[in-house]
């Protein structure tokens, strides 16, 4: 029995205005169900494709903050709104996740603040390691955005749903591969993901079912057909010629 809490998910145009402006990303504008087959999915593709926008469109139908969290995070600092989660039809598993996390790489900081708020409004003002255990036992302001992204990643339920828009952004190589390894591990006890990303490390997960946003839609590919893979390979391979060659390419115009 297929146990993944999302399965599949596709637009209702006829639920947005005829004039929006998502009509203008050739990603979504082309885009039929799509079905996630695996625990570990990402979304592919160069900036301005639509991952992130669809991403987060899922993130709020599911229930979820606009600029992440919990679903139990209700905060606005800046109203960005598609609208595209009105029109979003998610087909939902059987189960509903019992924990659940949205991350946005550029709206952590605001996440991290609060986080504050919300201890200080808590009953009783639990003692700090206490309400920080999740966080590595210090306050997420206290910590770099990747100590306090991991510390608290590496506390979560494996049976939970999580969305991440380029989780990358606050990691060095080494702690991509260490969340690599940990996604890989809550996915096989039933965690399920669903990652915007341009790592070529996180995308090299095994398993994971990879989706290439472009001009001509959304489509799957390997993760040897994906640009991060390619142009990461190229670079490392032939790095003086590649440099070299888009230098002399810049002093020539």
């Amino acid at each position: 029995m297929d146990e993944r809490y999302i399965r599949s998910v596709e637009i209702d145009w006829a639920q947005l205005p005829k004039d929006t402006w998502l009509r203008g990303i050739p990603a979504l504008d082309y885009l039929g169900r799509l079905q996630f087959t695996r625990s570990i999915t990402f979304f592919a593709g160069e900036n301005g494709t639509g991952k992130s926008t669809l991403l987060e469109g899922i993130a709020e139908a599911c229930g979820f903050n606009p600029e992440g969290g919990t679903i139990h995070y209700r905060f606005s600092t800046f109203d960005e709104g598609t609208g595209l989660s009105q029109a979003l039809r998610v087909s939902r598993g059987y189960k509903r996740p019992p924990f659940g996390y949205f991350f946005r790489a550029e709206s952590f900081f605001n996440v991290a603040s609060q986080a504050e708020v919300y201890r200080h409004r808590s009953l009783g003002e639990p003692p700090k390691e206490v309400y920080y255990a999740r966080y590595g036992g210090r306050s997420l302001h206290e910590q770099s955005h990747g100590e306090s992204f991991l510390a608290w990643f590496q506390s979560c339920n494996d049976q939970g749903l999580y969305l991440m828009d380029e989780p990358e952004a606050a990691l060095s190589p080494q702690r991509q591969l260490a969340l690599l390894i940990q996604m890989v591990r809550m996915a096989r006890k039933g965690a399920q993901f669903i990652v915007a990303s341009h790592s070529p490390i996180l995308l090299g997960a095994p398993d994971a079912a990879i989706f290439h946003f472009d001009e001509q839609g959304v489509h799957p590919c390997t993760y040897e057909e994906t640009g991060s893979y390619q142009l990461t390979r190229l670079f490392l391979d032939e790095k003086d010629r590649l440099l070299h060659q888009l230098l002399r390419e810049e002093e020539m115009e």
